[in-house]
């Protein structure tokens, strides 16, 4: 029989208990708690504080009497083991509630004293009376109370880990206004950035003032003023500190016994700690749980991980240890997942910034795809990170963050990953599938996939954080989506040519086929399908921007203002005019639940452009990025966001046809007077044709109608570069061989120099991100502008149909008279 004490009575600890009872009858087991409660649901208890789980009983997963008599055995609790004697193989107990001491020995201890959350030394914060941390079923309890009795309205949470964000969430859903601090500029750090600024979002969009890069200095006036680093002052009734938990390990250090650089206890293979001086192994002594560092699953490197999934396995596996029961200890991975509001994120593995650290090499990939099949229901969208070593291509982490669904992705990708998969099992797994659960083609299989592509050297990756920097340097940015998503949205400096027209236009993308071409969409699938196409035109050099604008958005993401209003913000909602909101009857309702980027972005606009001026519109999408595209879609064209709000997983925009601001400020024009805009375009030179395209693109965005009529030498702006050949006579063939064929060969009205002149005012162009003529056509002929060729001019010079560009009219100049009916402007370029 042997005789084995614990130290700690929660996950590890409880868990190793109850192992050692069912693999031995005989031994005798005690189990010290220095609290009162053992087995606790601890990840439950901010959402009793938020009065998600409603009994408190239910936090209790074992009471002390129902273990005791289930597994027999002796658990004391209001017990701490104040000191351990290796050599006599005894510990010394005190009774936390009379202060009497007593000596147990032992022939096995298991240490699992979990971790403590970290107060430092803050000016202020002894004398502050409604400053609390959350470790146990006591702490709750004081939480609990100065909730419901004193009603506090405002309340600061010190730190975005998973302790803050949870108590961040529960805080808020019972009305109170507050604001989350967090010294790094992200919350959440198992995510990279550009994933944890989609929780931002999230805090944002539920009212939570989130502010980051910024840390306590002090308190004041006894907690109730909580004063940055930065100087901004913070009225608050009640503040929680979740900076962040350290290792409980003054019992490891008085017993001297090994610490790792964090002061985690320092364990073998098989949990047994070691001798702090010699680092020789204590056989009868082992530790588990928050307290003690592991061995990273990717690199081997030590780590610690304080979650409950690790600390109940170690339980387990030492347990067995002690029996003689052999196990491998594989690492940890580190895979967890959490709620925040509406959103669900889920990681395991490395992320970039840890293997950047590490120094290892790694590919990363996004990925953006439905929870399930798009035409069931409430299907929303789940962002996805995917992380592989390049040369083995084995996995070495991922993200995710959604809603339902989400952590299924990241368990099946840490399952693989624990098995030593690589990028390719991603695409074999065989998952199961029905429409309200997945899709055939599973989000994982979809990084498998991906992961291929960029394997098979198909086409790179440039990151979202890279784009600017390579466009401002001179690259060329191709963004391949429709009009109407570019126009709401997108990377400065890019280029529009939507998918389904590119073959027609190829030539127009003024880059060397084996030059560097970037290539975006809206979450990466239509760039990959871009890239097939530019591949088999001759482009060797091709770019996909990872995650697609989706990704470049959020990593973009500007925090909105803070607002400490105590009747409740709603951060990241637009102000809605004064009384816009007296009519509150929608007479089209757009249900795109299911949809992702761009559908519900386009039956927006369908449904907007077939009600009357003055009409209400109301879109139920799913898709969180709507968000943010119906307001920039509805300040780019005129039309007045009501309201944005938020119900369960569903976001519903409520949108009035006209109405909006202009965005220059200027007083709106009288549309009797000031409806159209024409030009006749007659010169047939580069400089005066731009200035043909900026003004008409820039009339048609203030909501002009817009006609260019070419004739005479303007044609020539409308010749195709390379048209089919068609019956002329010798004179029509001199014509065409003498003018430019096509708005890529104009020459210049001033300096032209033998073409010269051309090619430097297109280099400047390009440096300076202008879009070059032929990019310019193309988007004003997108913006509605109408281009009317004249016929008259267009038999004197022997030009064709066949030799002009698609998308025009042809007409005399009766047409172009009718078209200056309501005329403002009138331009002879």
């Amino acid at each position: 029989m042997k005789k084995i004490l614990i130290v700690g009575g929660v996950a590890g600890g409880a868990t190793a208990a109850a192992r050692l009872r069912r693999l031995s009858e005989e031994d005798e087991i005690i189990l010290f708690e220095r609290d009162e409660y053992i087995s606790f649901a601890n990840c439950g208890l901010p959402y009793y504080i938020g009065d998600v789980i409603k009994d408190r009983s239910k936090l209790l997963v074992q009471t002390v009497a129902g273990m005791s008599k289930r597994f027999n055995l002796d658990i004391r609790n209001f017990s701490e083991v104040v000191s351990i004697d290796r050599a006599g193989s005894t510990v010394e107990v005190k009774n936390t509630k009379t202060g009497e001491t007593y000596t147990e020995t032992f022939d096995h201890l298991i240490l699992s004293p979990g971790a403590k959350p970290i107060a430092p030394p803050i000016p202020g914060l002894a004398e502050a009376d409604s400053i609390f941390t959350l470790r146990n079923v006591a702490d709750t309890d004081k939480i609990k109370a100065e909730v419901t009795e004193r009603s506090p309205k405002r309340a600061v949470v010190v730190g975005g880990g998973f302790i803050g964000i949870e108590m961040v969430e529960n805080l808020r859903e019972l009305g109170i206004n507050v604001t989350l601090v967090e010294k790094l500029n992200q919350v959440l750090k198992p995510l990279d950035y550009e994933m944890a600024q989609i929780i931002h979002q999230e805090l944002n969009a539920h009212g939570v003032n989130v502010i980051l890069g910024d840390g306590v200095d002090h308190f004041e006036d006894a907690g109730k003023k909580v004063v940055l680093e930065s100087g901004m002052k913070l009225d608050a009734d009640m503040v929680i500190l979740a900076i962040g938990v350290a290792p409980e390990n003054k019992l490891a250090k008085d017993a001297g016994l090994k610490l790792g650089t964090r002061g985690h206890i320092v364990t073998t293979e098989t949990y047994e700690v070691m001798d702090g001086a010699n680092g020789e192994v204590i056989k009868n002594i082992y530790a588990i749980g928050d307290a003690i560092e592991v061995r990273d699953f990717v690199d081997g490197s030590q780590t610690a991980v304080p979650l409950a999934w690790p600390a109940n396995r170690q339980g387990r596996t030492v347990a067995d240890h002690i029996n003689g029961i052999p196990f491998k200890n594989h690492g940890i991975q580190g895979t967890s997942v959490a709620k925040v509001f509406n959103k669900v994120f889920a990681t395991t593995g490395n992320n970039v910034g840890q293997l950047r650290a590490k120094g290892l090499p790694f590919q990363q990939i996004h990925a953006h795809r439905g929870n399930h099949a798009g035409y069931y229901p409430d299907s929303t969208n789940i962002a996805l990170k995917l992380i592989y070593d390049p040369k083995t291509l084995k996995v070495l982490g991922a993200q995710a963050v959604g809603q339902e669904g989400t952590e299924k992705r990241i368990d099946v990708i840490a399952s693989v990953m624990k098995m030593g998969g690589t990028i390719y099992d991603l695409q074999d797994m065989e998952l199961s599938y029905a429409p309200p659960f997945s899709a055939a083609k599973d989000p994982v299989n979809i990084l498998g996939y991906i992961a291929q592509n960029i394997d098979e050297g198909v086409y790179k990756t440039v990151e979202w954080d890279e784009i600017d920097d390579i466009i401002a340097g001179g690259g060329y940015l191709l963004d391949v989506r429709t009009p109407v998503e570019f126009g709401a949205g997108h990377v400065e400096g890019s280029h529009n040519l939507e998918l389904d027209t590119l073959r027609d236009h190829i030539d127009e993308i003024p880059v060397g086929k084996d030059e560097p071409l970037y290539i975006t969409c809206q979450v990466g699938l239509r760039g990959y399908l871009a890239i097939r196409i530019l591949e088999d035109h001759g482009f060797t050099n091709l770019y996909n921007l990872a995650g697609g604008y989706n990704t470049y958005k959020a990593g973009h993401y500007k925090l909105a203002e803070p607002n400490f209003d105590v009747e409740g913000s709603k951060l990241g909602e637009p102000e809605a005019p004064e009384g816009a909101k007296a009519d509150v009857n929608p007479v089209k309702t757009v249900d795109v639940t299911g949809l992702q980027c761009p559908g519900p972005l386009m039956a927006t606009y369908k449904a907007v452009s077939e009600v009357k001026e003055g009409e209400l519109v109301q879109t139920i999408a799913t898709d969180f990025g709507f968000v943010q595209d119906v307001e920039c879609w509805c300040k780019t064209n005129g039309h007045t966001l009501i309201s944005q709000e938020t119900r369960g997983n569903k976001y519903i925009a409520t949108i009035r046809k006209g109405g909006g601001a202009s965005a220059c400020g200027l007083a709106a024009a009288d549309p009797a007077v000031q409806k159209n805009a024409t030009m006749v375009v007659f010169d047939g030179e580069l400089d005066k044709a731009i200035a043909a395209m900026i003004i008409a693109q820039g009339a048609a965005a203030q909501g002009k109608d817009v006609t260019l009529f070419f004739t005479f030498w303007g044609l020539n702006v409308l010749r195709k570069p390379k048209a089919p050949k068609v019956k002329k006579n010798r004179i029509e063939k001199m014509f065409g061989l003498m003018m430019p064929k096509g708005a890529r060969r104009l020459p210049l009205s001033k300096m032209n120099m033998f073409g010269i002149g051309p090619a430097m005012i297109k280099s400047i162009m390009k440096k300076k991100n202008v879009d070059d003529i032929e990019t310019m056509i193309h988007k004003a002929q997108d913006a509605g502008v109408r281009f009317i060729a004249c016929t008259m001019s267009m038999e004197l010079m022997g030009i064709k149909k066949e030799e002009l560009i698609d998308g025009i009219e042809y007409a005399g100049v009766g047409t172009y008279i009718a078209s200056n009916e309501n005329v403002g402007t009138t331009l002879f370029i």
